[in-house]
């Protein structure tokens, strides 16, 4: 495998590129705001000469939230093959902490089970990964209902 990993806050950046075997990999991106990572992975010998590519890329459109200590309602743009939203949580003794961002489909798959992680959830839709405010899912309630009892 082959990963590079971009790392920013404020002014202050870094990128470290890591190359190595690995016995599950997969190939993909992953955005989670201060973090950016992207791995290649392959299968015969010394295939992994070639860097990952730089996982600061242009926009796709989409949208997901990520987490900033426990504040979880900000938001990061996904950019190349980011189609998906996560959120992951771990608890260590007393420490909790739920982690959120944009994922390649393949690293959904691929996290299905990840040592002292609780709870892993990939999502499809635009802010998919938030939650649902109450306010919305009532004023569709009462909307639905109003309709039901006009057409009937």
């Amino acid at each position: 495998m082959s990963t590079t990993a971009v790392t920013q806050v404020g002014d202050i950046g870094t990128k470290l590129k890591v190359k190595d075997c690995a016995a599950d990999c997969a190939s993909g991106s992953m955005n989670l705001s201060i973090i950016k990572r992207s791995s290649v992975c392959c299968n015969t010998d010394q295939c992994n000469v070639q860097d990952a590519p730089d996982p600061r890329t242009d926009s796709n459109g989409k949208k997901c939230y990520f987490c900033n200590g426990k504040n979880c309602s900000n938001t990061v743009s996904c950019s190349g093959g980011e189609d998906h939203c996560i959120t992951a949580a771990a608890s260590y003794g007393e420490q909790s902490l739920v982690v959120k961002g944009c994922v390649s489909k393949s690293i959904c798959d691929s996290t299905t089970s990840v040592d002292d992680v609780q709870k892993i959830s990939c999502c499809s839709g635009n802010l998919c990964n938030g939650v649902q405010s109450v306010s919305q899912s009532f004023l569709f309630l009462c909307c639905s209902l109003l309709s039901f009892i006009l057409l009937h």
